[in-house]
This record gives C-alpha cells, sequence and structure tokens, in this order.
C-alpha cells in the first residue's frame, strides 16, 4: 500500500522541488493500491507541491467541436484519464477555459497560470499556459505514461510554426465560465496526427539532458524538463520542419 508519506519520498526521489510546477500525463491503473486510491494520490501531489503548482491537461477535443460547439468549464468532462477527471473537481482546484485543450492546477498562482487561454484561436499558443510551462522551466510527469501523450510538444510545433499543422478554418465554439458567462471562441484545430511520433525525441531527449527516469508508486515515470525538451525539438524542427509527420517518417524508413 503506497501512503502519502511514501509517494511525497518518491517525488524527492525523482529529484523534484516542492517549488516546481508540474504537468502530470498519467495512468491510474499503474500506481498500484493506493491509500485513498486516486484521490488518496493526487492529495499526495498537492501536499508535496504545496507552494509550487499541480497541473493535468483536461483536454475536451473529442467531445467539444462545429457539431457540438458548447464547453462548460465546470460540467464538460476531460477525456485524459480518470485522475485528471478527479482532479479538476477537487477543491482549490480552476480550469482554464479552451475549448479543446484546457488545463487545470492548483497552487498560489494557479489562476494566473491559467489565465487568457480562451483568448486563442489555436490549442497551444506560445501565450497560453502551454507556453508557460516553458517560462515557468516545469517539470512533465508521464506517470506509466508514453512520452508520445505529450500536448506539450503540440505547443513547440506551434510555436515555430509547423507548415499545416493547424487547420485554416476556425470553429465558432462557445464557453461558458465558471459564473456562467458566455463567450465566443473561434479555434482552429491540429491536423496530421503528429503525436504518433513524439516517442521518437527519446533518445535526443536523452542526449540533451532534458529526460531522466523513476517510479511513482508502481508506475515507471518518465520527467521531461519542459524548457530543455522544448528548445531540443525546437532544434530538430528547424533543420526539418516536417519531422514529426508520416511523409517524412515514410521517407526516413526507405
Amino acid at each position: 500500500m503506497h501512503t502519502r508519506a511514501s509517494i511525497k519520498e518518491d517525488l524527492a526521489v525523482l529529484g523534484l522541488k516542492p517549488t516546481d510546477t508540474v504537468l502530470i500525463h498519467s495512468s491510474v491503473k499503474s500506481l498500484g493500491e493506493v491509500e485513498g486510491r486516486g484521490e488518496g494520490f493526487l492529495y499526495a501531489l498537492l501536499d508535496y507541491f504545496e507552494p509550487g503548482l499541480v497541473a493535468f491537461p483536461t483536454l475536451s477535443w473529442d467531445l467539444v467541436n462545429a457539431h457540438q460547439p458548447v464547453f462548460s468549464v465546470r460540467d464538460t468532462p476531460s477525456t485524459t484519464g480518470i485522475l485528471t477527471e478527479l482532479f479538476r473537481k477537487m477543491p482549490g482546484v480552476r480550469r482554464s477555459l479552451h475549448p479543446t485543450h484546457s488545463i487545470a492546477a492548483a497552487g498560489p498562482d494557479a489562476e494566473a497560470f491559467l489565465a487568457g487561454h480562451e483568448k486563442f484561436d489555436s490549442p497551444a499558443h506560445r501565450n497560453s499556459p502551454w507556453g508557460r510551462l516553458y517560462d515557468r522551466g516545469a517539470k512533465i510527469l508521464f506517470v506509466g505514461a508514453s512520452i508520445a501523450s505529450n500536448t506539450y510538444l503540440h505547443g513547440v510545433e506551434e510555436w515555430l510554426p509547423v507548415p499545416g499543422m493547424l487547420t485554416e478554418e476556425t470553429e465558432n465554439l462557445i464557453v461558458f465560465d465558471y459564473d456562467g458567462n458566455r463567450i465566443e471562441v473561434p479555434s482552429r484545430r491540429h491536423k496530421g496526427a503528429h503525436s504518433i511520433y513524439y516517442a521518437k525525441m527519446e533518445g535526443p531527449f536523452r542526449a540533451c539532458g532534458a529526460l531522466s527516469e523513476g517510479k511513482l508508486c508502481d508506475a515507471h515515470v518518465i520527467v521531461l524538463d519542459a524548457r530543455l525538451a522544448g528548445d531540443c525539438v525546437y532544434a530538430q524542427l528547424q533543420k526539418e520542419p516536417l519531422f514529426f509527420t508520416k511523409e517524412y517518417q515514410e521517407r526516413q524508413n526507405g
């Protein structure tokens, strides 16, 4: 049985500091038996990172679209795993107002971290919370998950920008905020299924010192330094902007 105390010990062994900003991609099943189950794990995170910031991706891109354009920050579920859905409903947690690629966060400056996400017509704009992960030198944790599950890299592709990774047209989406106010958010989408190839960055991440590994409960954990990983991907995409496309990878494989 993993306890709050043992989880905090694991986080320290991973080299994570209580003042860190962490974004977590997760598989709850990978954790094993945790006291308090998923909520117990989340409270341990919040306790350890109390002076820092804990964030989870609470994406809804597969629920909100031109045919079903309404996103409610309170009611639209996250489709990125059980822990993300539990986390976004916890006391003191806030969620950004982007209709398809929101982030939920808790910490002393969570409101500032999340602010304004709905002002951009792309999911991971440089000035959105996804870009603030870079600015803060955040740690991105993959807890029982592959580094292919890395929405942050969509952001790096946007910032370059990679040709053709966003739709030209916008969808007229509608956001309802915590007070029930309606906000119209014209929004473009990522295209090309680039994340299929994100795992190809594991070697370069190791070479540049952006990646480390360890254990959290029963789960294998990969920790990425957002700034080092972002610089590494940016350098790769400057050399070959289409690195994460099917066409480029098929050419490389002959």
